[in-house]
């Protein structure tokens, strides 16, 4: 058992959690209806699942498989292969999600730098395109011969030319740094008040104001990638309506699952590992009590090191999140 710092906020199970929340886990032995997914957890094989969801159900596809590298995942190894292989295997597993979209679905892709480039020519031919967004993770291991390597790709697809996306709902407070004013005085393009002058401005597909969860962070697990809740809940909310249905078939520890019930989402995620699947649902569960979302309050995403003019107010029913104030 690991010993953790008095203050680490790292989620974890008792053996006894374990087993009351596996008895919750979904596992599918006959083709399965868009009821029975709806809000679930299915701990299972991916490649044993997915021939019994139904087709046509879900609004958007949240994708981070593995890797084209060899990680560990709590006893489930991934081993990297040779470019042509990964290639070939991302290929078939997109392929069989894809009859799971809706007509206006959106896709989002996670992936290193160096996978990127063995994807990208398999989403292009299935579906369009739409951006490349980097995300500045601040965390990577540094390197003497080298440039340290602290980001990651999120590619956005759609299944056609019609889709969801709502910029009004991911815009990013950032502060103003030389606030300009028209002739009266009054501010220009800004918002100016007691605890210091903001504007609100439009997504960029440069997102260096979502950090990794950290131990401090009551999201955080062991899960060795897990993303972070804003990140997840950025894709949501550009790309989806509530009551639209989120799917995630590499589930991980619960992240897309959660954030997509936080924002009042139907949703639906496929995970391998019962350990991490207990995760998920615990995490699920708290999120009744405490429905916030770092970095994100009022329906604005906050940019790092804000934490002073950031207030909290509670969780509101169309979706608009409150945040804890720390770690943002």
């Amino acid at each position: 058992m690991k010993v953790r710092a008095p203050r680490n906020r790292t989620l974890t199970c008792t053996e006894k959690e374990l087993s009351a929340l596996s008895c919750k886990l979904l596992q599918l032995s006959h083709p399965a209806t868009v009821d029975d997914v709806t809000n679930r957890v299915i701990n299972q094989d991916f490649q044993n699942a997915c021939p019994l969801l139904p087709h046509s159900f879900a609004d958007i596809l949240i994708l981070d498989p593995p890797y084209n590298l060899t990680k560990d995942f709590n006893g489930h190894v991934f081993c990297a292969r040779k470019a042509v292989e990964y290639a070939s295997w991302f290929d078939s597993m997109l392929a069989t999600l894809i009859p799971f979209l809706r007509p206006r679905s959106s896709v989002y892709v996670c992936s290193d730098w160096r996978t990127s480039t063995l994807i990208f020519p398999v989403l292009d031919r299935h579906l369009l395109v739409r951006n490349r967004i980097t995300w500045e993770r601040e965390k990577g291991r540094g390197a003497k011969a080298n440039w340290k390597n602290n980001t990651e790709d999120i590619w956005f697809c759609t299944r056609g030319d019609e889709y969801t996306f709502n910029v009004d709902a991911v815009k990013l407070k950032r502060k103003v740094l030389a606030p300009y004013r028209h002739e009266d005085g009054k501010p220009k393009d800004w918002d100016e008040s007691d605890n210091g002058n903001y504007r609100l401005t439009h997504p960029s597909n440069l997102w260096s104001d979502i950090t990794i969860p950290f131990w401090s962070m009551p999201e955080n697990t062991d899960h060795p990638t897990q993303k972070p809740e804003k990140l997840i809940a950025r894709l949501i909310l550009a790309s989806s309506q509530p009551g639209d249905f989120v799917f995630d078939p590499f589930l991980g520890s619960g992240t897309t699952a959660v954030v997509a019930k936080k924002l009042h989402r139907r949703y639906c995620g496929i995970e391998i590992d019962w350990e991490y699947c207990c995760w998920a649902l615990k995490r699920l569960k708290s999120a009744e009590a405490d429905p916030s979302i770092q970095g994100y309050s009022d329906g604005v995403f906050w940019e790092r090191n804000s934490l002073s003019e950031q207030k909290t107010s509670p969780a509101k029913a169309n979706g608009e999140q409150t945040m804890e104030l720390f770690n943002v």
